[in-house]
């Protein structure tokens, strides 16, 4: 049996493919880590407070929308 050199080759850069993406995926990880543990705020409370504003705009936003865009303030006084 015959060894074709093209599949050392492709083996050999499969390989090297693999590798690179451990080594760039670990970097990538704990660069990720590095970054949320300098954040002055945690992402777990950021997304606390961001539900909180959404929730306080969402009554506001439906009755604009549902008023074709007059703000529920201008509407209700008239």
């Amino acid at each position: 049996m015959q060894h074709c050199p093209q599949a050392a080759l492709v083996a050999a850069g499969t390989l090297t493919a693999m590798a690179g993406l451990v080594i760039g995926g670990s970097h990538l990880l704990s660069a990720t880590r590095r970054w949320i543990r300098e954040m002055e705020v945690p992402p777990s409370e950021l997304a606390k407070i961001k539900w909180a504003q959404a929730k306080t705009a969402q009554p506001p936003g439906t009755a604009a929308w549902q008023n074709g865009g007059v703000p529920a303030r201008q509407v209700s006084g008239s």
